[in-house]
């Protein structure tokens, strides 16, 4: 990048990573600007772990976690903002093996944590209510990669299961999170 602006958008259109222009309210730019925003709340996440009351080594582990979810995302971003034709061989893109990890970590998480009986609002610090935030945020992406799908744009399939296991996995995050600070659950009463 020379420089930072361009001025390409002053006229509502941006550019995909091959070069394309598009209008900006296309749902592609959607899709991967979800996922930036995803990102961006993780990276609030990780800048309010220093002050969390959770000891250092759940601190830690939640920090690594979501540094490789962080890492995993730009790859997603990336793979939305090209289209298939310009898409390097080699550009790496979240398969089964990325969504079975999330997998075995919500599973490894989970024994920490005590059945859920009811549903729960979000709450406790300030580290687990913006995990259930960042939940919201990839359950946005997910619908916006779908959207993309059923527009025509087959390749964004692959990010799904990704995608939608990610949010389950943040889900369990702010509930260990939150036990982690000793915070309690919030029940929803009806």
């Amino acid at each position: 990048m020379t420089r930072i602006y361009t001025r390409t958008g002053d006229q509502g259109a941006t550019r995909l990573a091959g070069g394309q222009e598009v209008p900006k309210d296309d749902v592609r730019v959607a899709a991967y600007g979800t996922v930036d925003e995803l990102t961006a709340v993780l990276g609030v996440v990780r800048a309010f772990l220093p002050a969390s009351p959770a000891p250092a080594a759940a601190r830690g582990r939640l920090d690594h976690v979501l540094d490789d979810v962080q890492r995993d995302l730009f790859w997603v971003a990336a793979g939305l903002a090209t289209l298939p034709a310009d898409r390097p061989a080699a550009m790496p893109a979240p398969g089964p093996s990325d969504v079975e990890r999330l997998e075995r970590l919500i599973d490894d998480l989970e024994r920490d944590l005590p059945e859920l009986t009811a549903f729960i609002l979000p709450s406790g610090g300030p580290v687990p209510t913006l995990l259930h935030q960042a939940r919201t945020v990839a359950r946005r992406a997910e619908r916006v990669v779908v959207t993309l799908a059923r527009a025509g744009g087959a390749d964004a399939g692959p990010y799904l299961p990704y995608l939608n296991r990610l949010a389950d996995l943040l889900f369990v995050l702010a509930r260990w999170a939150a036990r982690a600070e000793g915070s309690p659950e919030v029940p929803w009463r009806p």
